[in-house]
Formats: structure tokens, C-alpha cells, sequence
């Protein structure tokens, strides 16, 4: 009951905060269309600057009324604060004035190694090089994939409602296979902050969202209980991982510079054949529920 309540107020709070953001602050959050844009009209960034806070918030009441259980969940709930509170607060200043690369990058890899240090190496990663008796080796790995997710769901917020749908059927995954019931306050921030963002957007989540949402996947997948519990539920990532991935391949196959802005993601390819943002968001959304609903029925 009390996970209810505490999402309906996730809820709230991230709906009226959207509401400020855009309606006092967007011409300081403004995202200008440029080549590598998918939209053609300038509209405020920052949404997640609201919804990220909402869940933080939200989360923090969590791990003061949740009693302790076999879940572990106030000490997912604390951690997943003190790691993704770093990320969201760099995401927000650099969606408002901008920051360095590298400096963005130090935040993420601080809040990876914080993550690997609460909660241990990913349990698929252990698995593979346990045989080599170096734990180290686990542990690194796991904050280079940590990174790694953090800037894949980066690169891959381009479009109208993607990774914003998309993680909400994944964080609604975790909550219920992986038995994180303190997801449920971010996916319910996600669907208030989606009635904004959903196409046509009116505003669009910025870094302040879209680093924490791979962050908050990072750290679903490191509370899995095993290796194979951890790659079964990875598989509702494939749509978004395998769009930024295979991309990523490509590029450098290409010889091309991977750190130039460009327009040759699966999803801006298809928003350039005719898919509309609605299809191709709808499309992406959809893909994840059968994985999830497949993951579940043959797991």
C-alpha cells in the first residue's frame, strides 16, 4: 500500500514540477534544432530536472517508511539515491548552461564505481570471470558497462516519447521480476513526465533524465539476485542497447568520428524514411513489452 501512495505522489510532484519547468523556466531551457535533430521546432528541455526530483524525493520518504525486508528495498532505495543524485545534478546544469565532456564523464564514473561499491560487480559479470580468480577485473567491467548505459540512454533520447516509454515498461519489468518495488516512484514520474513528452513533445527530459534513466537500469541489473536472473531481465534493454550498439559498430567500422553529433541511430533513420516520432516511439515501447512479457513466460 505504501508503494502505491508514495508513486501517486511520485506522480504528482513530477507532473507539477514539469509544469514550472516549462512554463517558467523554458526560455533558459531551450533545445534549439540542429543536424542532428529529429524536431524542427525549438522547445524546452529539462523535464527531467522535475521528474528525476520527484522520484528522489519520493524515494528518500521510502527509505524512512519502508521497513526493512527480504527485499532489501530501503537500501536500493538509499543507494539508488546517492548514486543517481550526481548524475541527475550535473544532467541539470549542463541541460541549463552546459558542461564539459569530460567533466560529465568523471561524474558518471564516480557514480559508477560508488554503485559497483554498494551493491558489487553485475552477477553476469562475476559468473564470467570468476574462473580467473580476479575479482578487480568483475569490478571493472562493471563500471565501464555502467558508463556505458549512462551514455547510451543519452544517445539514444532523439525522439519524441522513445526512451521515455521504453523505460517505462523496463523500470516496470524490474520492479515486479526483479522484485524492486521502488522503481514503480520513477516509472510513475515517467508516465506524468510522458503526458508532456509523448509526440507532439512540449518538452523534452535533457541529460537530467536521460543519464539517470541508464543509470536506474545499471543498478536494477546490479540487484539481481544471479547471473541468469541478470541476463534474463537485461533482455528488455535490446531495443534501445541494440539500437545504440549496433550504431556504435557501425560508425567505427566506418572510420567515423564517434563523438560527433550525427543522424544515423535505427530510430532517426526511420523518423527519416516517413516514421512519424508517434511510430517510432509506439514501436520501440511495443518491442520492449513482448521481450518483457516473452522474458517472463520463458524464464
Amino acid at each position: 500500500m505504501i508503494w502505491a501512495l508514495l508513486s501517486l505522489l511520485s506522480f504528482a510532484l513530477s507532473w507539477a514540477g514539469i509544469w514550472v519547468v516549462a512554463r517558467r523556466f523554458s526560455d533558459r531551457l531551450i533545445d534549439v534544432p540542429n543536424q542532428r535533430s529529429s524536431h524542427t521546432q525549438p522547445t524546452p528541455r529539462g523535464g527531467g530536472i522535475a521528474f528525476v526530483a520527484a522520484f528522489l524525493l519520493t524515494a528518500a520518504l521510502a527509505a524512512v517508511l519502508v521497513a526493512d525486508d527480504s527485499d532489501g528495498a530501503p537500501s536500493l532505495v538509499v543507494g539508488s539515491i546517492l548514486v543517481l543524485m550526481p548524475l541527475w545534478a550535473v544532467g541539470a546544469v549542463d541541460d541549463a548552461r552546459g558542461l564539459s565532456v569530460r567533466f560529465r564523464y568523471l561524474v558518471q564514473m564516480f557514480a559508477a564505481a560508488l554503485a559497483v561499491f554498494l551493491f558489487g560487480s553485475f552477477p553476469g559479470f562475476d559468473a564470467l570471470v570468476g574462473q580467473l580468480g580476479a575479482p578487480w577485473l568483475s569490478a571493472a567491467l562493471s563500471v565501464i558497462a555502467i558508463t556505458a548505459l549512462i551514455n547510451f540512454y543519452n544517445f539514444m533520447d532523439g525522439l519524441d516519447g522513445l526512451v521515455g516509454g521504453s523505460c517505462a515498461v523496463q523500470l516496470a519489468f524490474f520492479a515486479l521480476y526483479l522484485h524492486q518495488p521502488s522503481w514503480w516512484l520513477l516509472v510513475a514520474a515517467l508516465v506524468a513526465f510522458l503526458w508532456w513528452n509523448w509526440p507532439p513533445a512540449k518538452i523534452f527530459m535533457g541529460d537530467s533524465g536521460s543519464t539517470v534513466l541508464g543509470g536506474a537500469v545499471a543498478l536494477a541489473l546490479l540487484g539481481a539476485p544471479d547471473a541468469r536472473t541478470m541476463w534474463w531481465a537485461g533482455a528488455v534493454t535490446a531495443p534501445l542497447l541494440g539500437d545504440a550498439v549496433f550504431t556504435l559498430l557501425r560508425r567505427l567500422r566506418r572510420r567515423e568520428n564517434i563523438l560527433e553529433a550525427h543522424k544515423s541511430h535505427i530510430y532517426q533513420r526511420l523518423n527519416q524514411a516517413g516514421w512519424s516520432h508517434w511510430r517510432v516511439a509506439s514501436s520501440y515501447v511495443a518491442l520492449t513489452s513482448v521481450i518483457a512479457a516473452l522474458v517472463v513466460a520463458l524464464s
